[in-house]
């Protein structure tokens, strides 16, 4: 079903990327503290007529490092872009919480996050729930909720504080706003964290928590349109386990899962499932998902018809950690030190095979490496006249940014690399399943 178009080497490894609502931006947040914002060829580039600049096709055309600063003194956890993408937000381990310009890294406000005990938390997660609420999880359990109302992070005490799990938050997804709605921004939403999954209301705080599932809660997606078969636009909620098993909640029905999917089936417990996207319908042509494993592999689910459609190969040893669709339809995976384009394998019109992708140069890279945080300020816009970058790591790689024992490490455990074999198209070809165009 997909094809990977290049490879983007990454300056240190990958902890988080965002994905822009309406253009092709991506940022991604490393453990050496560094935020980098790329932008993408616009998909007038990608037409088999105009292959002699797309870089998808045939490697010659570059891809702008839009700006690139040391954001956060330790490592760089999460990112959220907000509603509209007019604004970006990290969180690191340097305990502060920062609101930039995605267009120009200029920052615009920062707080020092939130902390329920004598000593410092670290950031897990960033959700913006409405243009009103940003969502800001943490090590120990804590799930803040801070107001955005005036644009800015002004004040740095949360409007309300929950503890939905025993462990750190996993993973946030809205549920969607209910027919009454006149804001149209969803107000509860479903998050894991250790083996329990939990909802929880902006007015009301946490609602429900499930029974121990004695299985790690690691990533989640709502899916519409699915659902008892007396209700099937109830929407069920997919949630990806540390042994390897893709489970399925019925919206409302919180107790318990489901239903099961086993995504990997090899003894003794597969591989765990770190991070999830729908794919969008008009690609997958009913209902599907993308998981990203422990292994470095992805997965293609269909969950209709409870099986696995397909595999894919991000890393061969590294963990897939996130995984997203840009607004022309074009997934992204992130692990390692790379990040993966990826495109319908339709719509380019033929077989892939193992050296089909081509790594992706840059341009217009802005590099501040000043370790004083607050020189953030003076970010400078990316020149993207600049000669392409050189395939060799950058001299900031040695920034220790190390996150031992955090929840990052925990969510990315491994099991060894593995011999499984992905067929005759290679590390980073398709494993043909059942179904597979």
């Amino acid at each position: 079903m997909f094809e990977n178009l290049c490879t983007l080497p990454l300056s240190a490894e990958l902890f988080t990327q965002a994905v822009h609502p309406t253009e092709p931006l991506l940022g991604v947040g490393l453990s050496s503290g560094h935020v980098q914002c790329f932008r993408l060829p616009s998909a007038d580039r990608l037409s088999e007529d105009d292959a002699d600049v797309s870089v998808l096709s045939d490697g010659k055309g570059t891809i702008d490092t839009v700006w690139r600063t040391k954001r956060h003194k330790g490592s760089c956890r999460t990112l959220a872009f907000s509603n509209d993408g007019s604004a970006l937000y990290s969180a690191g381990t340097d305990y502060l919480l920062k609101h930039f310009s995605p267009t120009t890294g200029q920052v615009a406000s920062k707080i020092a996050i939130p902390s329920t005990k004598s000593i410092p938390d670290s950031p897990s997660l960033l959700h913006v729930l409405s243009p009103q609420t940003l969502l800001l999880a943490c090590d120990s359990g804590a799930l803040h909720l801070l107001d955005l109302r005036d644009d800015a992070l002004a004040a740095s005490k949360p409007q309300q504080t929950h503890f939905p799990h025993d462990d750190f938050v996993s993973s946030i997804t809205p549920l969607p706003p209910s027919g009454e709605s006149t804001s149209g921004y969803s107000k509860q939403w479903i998050s894991t964290g250790g083996t329990t999954l939990a909802v929880t209301d902006l007015r009301r705080g946490v609602l429900v928590r499930s029974d121990d599932q004695e299985d790690e809660l690691l990533c989640t997606a709502f899916i519409e349109g699915m659902g008892p078969k007396k209700n099937r636009d109830n929407g069920v909620v997919a949630v990806g386990t540390g042994t390897g098993v893709l489970t399925l909640w019925d919206k409302g029905t919180w107790d318990d899962q489901q239903d099961r999917v086993v995504v990997d089936p090899r003894k003794g417990g597969g591989e765990s499932l770190d991070c999830i996207v729908q794919i969008p319908g008009d690609i997958a042509r009913g209902k599907k998902v993308v998981v990203g494993l422990g292994d470095g592999s992805l997965r293609i689910v269909d969950l209709m018809k409870r099986e696995v459609e397909g595999a894919l190969r991000h890393d061969d040893i590294e963990a897939v950690v996130s995984l997203g669709f840009d607004c022309q339809g074009r997934m992204i995976s992130g692990g390692g030190q790379t990040v993966k384009i990826w495109e319908e394998s339709s719509l380019r019109g033929g077989d892939i095979g193992a050296d089909d992708s081509s790594e992706m140069d840059e341009s217009g890279d802005n590099d501040d490496d000043d370790d004083d945080d607050d020189s953030d300020d003076d970010d400078k816009k990316a020149n993207k006249n600049a000669a392409k970058r050189q395939s060799s790591k950058d001299s900031d790689e040695d920034d220790s940014g190390s996150d031992q024992g955090t929840s990052r490490s925990k969510k990315k455990r491994r099991k060894g690399k593995t011999n499984i074999d992905l067929g005759p198209h290679g590390a980073h070809g398709v494993l043909r399943f059942r179904g597979l165009d």
